[in-house]
This record gives C-alpha cells, structure tokens and sequence, in this order.
C-alpha cells in the first residue's frame, strides 16, 4: 500500500464533474477519483477547516466514533472496477467496512486518519505529470486556496 495525500478538490469542465485528486506521499504518480458534489464540498470543507454551523454527514460519522472510543486508523482504496474505485475503512478496533473513496476521504480529513491506495490501483489509474506541468499542479493549489465550499453549490 501507498501512502497518499489529499491535493484537492476541483471542478472539471466541461462536464461540471468534480475530482478529488490524491498524491502519493513518497512518489510522483497523482490518482484522480471522479466523485459527487456532495462529497466535493465535504472534502472541500474539511481542507479549509471550515466547521459547518451543524454537523454534516461526515461530522456526524467522526462525532459517533469518538462518542463509541473507536478511532479510523486508515482508508485503504483498494480496488478499481469498471471505472469505479472501492475502499477499506479500518478502525482501531479491528473492523474493516467497504466505503466509497469519497465518503472515506472526507471522514480521513476529518480524523487525520492516514489514505493508502493499493499499488494496483496507482499503476492502473495513476498518472504522472511532467515537470512542464507541474505549474498547472501549482494552479490547482492555489485555486484550491481562493475556492470556498459554496462554490461548489452554484449552478453552471
């Protein structure tokens, strides 16, 4: 398993799809994962440490965690299926639940549970941006800087 890190979120056009795009810690290769808008947002809002006035899908899982001593350990994506990517939740207590990437990186952010994705699955949906590119990498980020959760609300 790899270790990867949460670049960000984004929009793409023109299909108004959103990504969220991971790295791998100790690597080169990017993994994008097309997810919902709903998780977007909550991605997007947990990267800015953003508390939303009442707690979210996402917030909730995290509360009830804590409520029952359980801690997420770490997101394991794990497979990639007809275009569609599954994960592992692992918790502390030895339990392992199939989840969505999506719904799993924002509980991550969350908890500050680690995200690993199988080898596999970087060597199958991984892709490696030139150094010619790695300004438009930089673009990301700063987009992802001046981006706020309600831009993910608006209609195109």
């Amino acid at each position: 398993m790899l270790q990867m890190e949460v670049v960000g979120v984004r929009v793409e056009m023109p299909s108004n799809q959103p990504i969220v795009l991971l790295k791998e810690a100790q690597g080169e290769r990017y993994l994008p994962i097309w997810i919902g808008m709903t998780e977007a947002t909550a991605i997007a809002m947990a990267q800015a440490e953003e508390p939303p006035p009442r707690p979210l899908t996402h917030d909730l899982f995290r509360d009830v965690l804590e409520g029952l001593g359980v801690r997420l350990n770490t997101v394991n994506i794990v497979a990639l299926r007809d275009g569609i990517f599954f994960a592992d939740l692992v918790f502390s207590n030895g339990v392992e639940v199939s989840a969505r990437p999506s719904d799993s990186i924002a509980l991550a952010l969350r908890t500050g549970a680690r995200i690993f994705a199988s080898e596999e699955v970087v060597r199958e949906a991984g892709v490696i941006i030139p150094d010619d590119q790695e300004d438009e990498v930089e673009k990301f980020r700063e987009f992802l800087d001046t981006i706020t959760p309600e831009d993910f609300g608006r209609a195109g």
